[in-house]
Protein backbone atom coordinates (compact mmCIF):
# COMPACT_ATOMS: atom_id res chain seq x y z
CA UNK A 1 0.00 0.00 0.00
CA UNK A 2 2.93 2.72 1.11
CA UNK A 3 5.00 1.26 -2.35
CA UNK A 4 1.49 2.41 -4.47
CA UNK A 5 0.82 5.47 -2.41
CA UNK A 6 4.36 7.01 -2.89
CA UNK A 7 3.16 6.69 -6.49
CA UNK A 8 0.24 8.38 -6.39
CA UNK A 9 2.43 10.97 -4.24
CA UNK A 10 4.90 11.41 -7.30
CA UNK A 11 2.19 11.56 -10.14
CA UNK A 12 0.06 14.24 -8.28
CA UNK A 13 3.57 16.64 -7.51
CA UNK A 14 4.56 15.68 -11.10
CA UNK A 15 1.37 16.90 -12.88
CA UNK A 16 1.25 20.10 -10.44
CA UNK A 17 4.79 20.72 -10.54
CA UNK A 18 7.04 22.53 -7.58
CA UNK A 19 4.38 24.46 -5.55
CA UNK A 20 2.62 20.99 -5.10
CA UNK A 21 3.80 19.38 -1.84
CA UNK A 22 2.36 15.62 -1.52
CA UNK A 23 3.30 13.55 2.21
CA UNK A 24 2.27 10.38 3.39
CA UNK A 25 1.70 10.15 7.37
CA UNK A 26 1.64 6.90 8.94
CA UNK A 27 -0.65 6.25 11.30
CA UNK A 28 0.78 2.94 12.67
CA UNK A 29 4.29 4.32 13.71
CA UNK A 30 5.63 7.39 15.88
CA UNK A 31 3.11 10.42 15.63
CA UNK A 32 6.47 12.26 16.67
CA UNK A 33 7.84 11.21 12.77
CA UNK A 34 4.64 10.32 11.38
CA UNK A 35 5.41 11.62 7.77
CA UNK A 36 6.97 8.74 6.37
CA UNK A 37 7.47 10.36 2.51
CA UNK A 38 6.92 14.05 0.94
CA UNK A 39 7.60 15.28 -2.42
CA UNK A 40 8.33 19.18 -3.05
CA UNK A 41 8.42 19.45 0.54
CA UNK A 42 10.08 22.99 0.37
CA UNK A 43 6.36 24.40 0.51
CA UNK A 44 5.67 23.78 4.38
CA UNK A 45 9.66 23.30 4.82
CA UNK A 46 8.86 19.39 6.08
CA UNK A 47 11.04 16.30 5.40
CA UNK A 48 10.31 12.66 5.64
CA UNK A 49 10.65 12.30 9.98
CA UNK A 50 8.74 15.29 10.68
CA UNK A 51 6.35 15.26 13.10
CA UNK A 52 2.46 14.94 13.09
CA UNK A 53 -0.05 17.53 12.25
CA UNK A 54 -3.61 18.39 13.75
CA UNK A 55 -5.26 16.47 11.45
CA UNK A 56 -3.39 13.80 12.05
CA UNK A 57 -3.96 13.86 15.75
CA UNK A 58 -7.81 14.43 15.39
CA UNK A 59 -7.87 11.32 13.13
CA UNK A 60 -6.00 8.89 15.83
CA UNK A 61 -8.71 10.61 18.40
CA UNK A 62 -11.89 9.76 16.47
CA UNK A 63 -13.09 6.85 15.37
CA UNK A 64 -12.18 5.41 11.73
CA UNK A 65 -16.07 5.51 10.41
CA UNK A 66 -16.62 8.86 11.43
CA UNK A 67 -13.66 10.48 9.72
CA UNK A 68 -14.34 11.81 5.78
CA UNK A 69 -12.02 13.33 3.41
CA UNK A 70 -11.42 16.32 4.00
CA UNK A 71 -10.95 18.26 0.44
CA UNK A 72 -9.97 22.24 -1.12
CA UNK A 73 -9.50 23.80 2.47
CA UNK A 74 -6.67 26.96 3.60
CA UNK A 75 -3.79 26.51 5.77
CA UNK A 76 -1.07 28.60 5.96
CA UNK A 77 2.89 28.01 6.48
CA UNK A 78 5.14 30.22 9.63
CA UNK A 79 5.97 32.08 6.75
CA UNK A 80 2.78 33.16 5.86
CA UNK A 81 2.35 31.82 2.57
CA UNK A 82 -1.51 30.47 1.65
CA UNK A 83 -2.21 27.07 0.85
CA UNK A 84 -4.85 25.25 -1.05
CA UNK A 85 -5.22 22.05 1.05
CA UNK A 86 -6.75 17.98 0.87
CA UNK A 87 -6.18 15.69 3.29
CA UNK A 88 -7.45 11.89 2.41
CA UNK A 89 -7.97 9.09 4.34
CA UNK A 90 -6.28 5.74 2.89
CA UNK A 91 -8.05 2.55 5.14
CA UNK A 92 -6.91 -0.87 4.68
CA UNK A 93 -9.03 -3.83 4.11
CA UNK A 94 -10.83 -3.82 7.76
CA UNK A 95 -11.60 -0.32 7.19
CA UNK A 96 -9.46 0.78 9.65
CA UNK A 97 -7.33 4.28 8.66
CA UNK A 98 -3.13 3.38 7.86
CA UNK A 99 -1.98 6.46 6.45
CA UNK A 100 -3.08 9.74 5.57
CA UNK A 101 -2.30 11.33 2.19
CA UNK A 102 -1.98 15.19 2.22
CA UNK A 103 -1.86 17.42 -0.51
CA UNK A 104 -0.71 21.23 0.06
CA UNK A 105 -0.70 23.76 -3.13
CA UNK A 106 0.76 27.22 -2.74
CA UNK A 107 -1.64 29.89 -4.06
CA UNK A 108 0.02 32.47 -2.78
CA UNK A 109 1.24 34.15 -6.16
CA UNK A 110 -2.66 32.92 -7.43
CA UNK A 111 -4.41 35.38 -4.83
CA UNK A 112 -2.82 37.73 -5.81
CA UNK A 113 -4.39 37.16 -9.80
CA UNK A 114 -7.94 37.78 -8.81
CA UNK A 115 -10.77 36.88 -10.40
CA UNK A 116 -8.97 35.37 -13.72
CA UNK A 117 -7.74 32.02 -11.79
CA UNK A 118 -10.78 32.43 -8.76
CA UNK A 119 -11.39 28.51 -9.44
CA UNK A 120 -8.24 27.15 -8.15
CA UNK A 121 -8.20 28.88 -5.29
CA UNK A 122 -12.15 28.51 -4.63
CA UNK A 123 -12.80 26.39 -0.86
CA UNK A 124 -15.84 24.55 0.28
CA UNK A 125 -18.46 27.32 0.70
CA UNK A 126 -20.06 25.46 4.02
CA UNK A 127 -16.77 26.33 5.79
CA UNK A 128 -18.03 29.40 7.25
CA UNK A 129 -15.30 32.35 8.18
CA UNK A 130 -12.20 31.11 6.40
CA UNK A 131 -9.12 30.84 8.94
CA UNK A 132 -6.44 28.68 7.42
CA UNK A 133 -4.71 25.96 9.56
CA UNK A 134 -1.05 26.43 10.60
CA UNK A 135 1.48 23.92 9.28
CA UNK A 136 3.85 22.93 11.92
CA UNK A 137 6.86 20.78 11.48
CA UNK A 138 7.30 19.10 14.98
CA UNK A 139 4.56 18.24 17.56
CA UNK A 140 5.88 20.71 19.99
CA UNK A 141 4.65 23.70 17.71
CA UNK A 142 1.72 21.86 16.85
CA UNK A 143 0.87 21.61 20.88
CA UNK A 144 1.50 25.68 21.20
CA UNK A 145 -0.46 25.92 18.47
CA UNK A 146 -3.62 24.23 19.56
CA UNK A 147 -3.19 25.60 22.97
CA UNK A 148 -3.48 28.98 21.14
CA UNK A 149 -6.21 27.65 19.60
CA UNK A 150 -7.87 26.85 22.83
CA UNK A 151 -7.92 29.98 24.35
CA UNK A 152 -9.22 32.39 21.20
CA UNK A 153 -11.76 29.87 21.56
CA UNK A 154 -12.46 30.86 25.17
CA UNK A 155 -11.90 34.75 24.03
CA UNK A 156 -10.14 36.05 26.88
CA UNK A 157 -6.26 35.12 28.68
CA UNK A 158 -5.72 32.69 31.38
CA UNK A 159 -5.12 34.61 34.05
CA UNK A 160 -9.31 35.81 33.79
CA UNK A 161 -10.46 32.59 33.19
CA UNK A 162 -12.90 30.61 34.96
CA UNK A 163 -13.19 27.06 35.81
CA UNK A 164 -15.72 26.77 33.22
CA UNK A 165 -13.48 28.90 30.71
CA UNK A 166 -10.76 26.30 31.14
CA UNK A 167 -12.72 23.01 31.15
CA UNK A 168 -13.97 24.41 28.26
CA UNK A 169 -10.47 25.46 26.63
CA UNK A 170 -9.36 21.54 27.74
CA UNK A 171 -12.56 20.06 25.78
CA UNK A 172 -11.21 21.84 23.06
CA UNK A 173 -7.92 20.41 23.24
CA UNK A 174 -8.87 16.80 24.06
CA UNK A 175 -11.02 16.58 20.90
CA UNK A 176 -8.54 17.69 18.77
CA UNK A 177 -6.30 15.08 20.25
CA UNK A 178 -3.29 16.84 22.16
CA UNK A 179 -3.20 14.91 24.85
CA UNK A 180 -1.98 11.86 22.52
CA UNK A 181 1.42 14.00 22.25
CA UNK A 182 4.12 13.05 24.86
CA UNK A 183 3.99 14.70 28.19
CA UNK A 184 1.73 17.14 26.72
CA UNK A 185 -0.28 17.10 29.90
CA UNK A 186 2.82 18.84 31.38
CA UNK A 187 2.33 21.85 29.08
CA UNK A 188 -1.29 22.27 29.45
CA UNK A 189 -1.12 21.89 33.29
CA UNK A 190 1.68 24.57 33.38
CA UNK A 191 0.23 26.71 30.94
CA UNK A 192 -3.17 26.95 32.85
CA UNK A 193 -1.27 27.32 36.02
CA UNK A 194 -3.41 24.17 37.35
CA UNK A 195 -1.93 20.50 38.47
CA UNK A 196 -1.81 17.50 36.66
CA UNK A 197 -4.27 16.11 39.39
CA UNK A 198 -6.77 18.75 38.44
CA UNK A 199 -6.01 18.74 34.26
CA UNK A 200 -6.90 14.90 34.88
CA UNK A 201 -10.41 15.79 36.67
CA UNK A 202 -11.01 18.34 34.33
CA UNK A 203 -10.81 15.64 31.31
CA UNK A 204 -13.00 13.42 33.28
CA UNK A 205 -15.50 16.25 32.96
CA UNK A 206 -15.12 16.79 30.01
CA UNK A 207 -15.83 12.74 29.37
CA UNK A 208 -18.99 12.73 31.55
CA UNK A 209 -20.89 15.42 30.01
CA UNK A 210 -20.08 13.93 26.45
CA UNK A 211 -22.09 10.62 27.72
Amino acid sequence: MLENLKAIANGIAKQFGSNCEVAIHDLSGDLENSIVYIVNGQVTGRTAGSGTSKVVLETMHRESSDIKDHLCYLTQTPDGRTLKSSTLFIRDDEGKIRYILSINYDITDLMSVGLALKNWITVEPDQGEIRPEPIVSNVNDLLESLIRQSVELVGKPVARMTKEDKIKAIQFLNDAGAFLVTKSGDKVSEYFGISKFTLYNYMNEVKDDNL
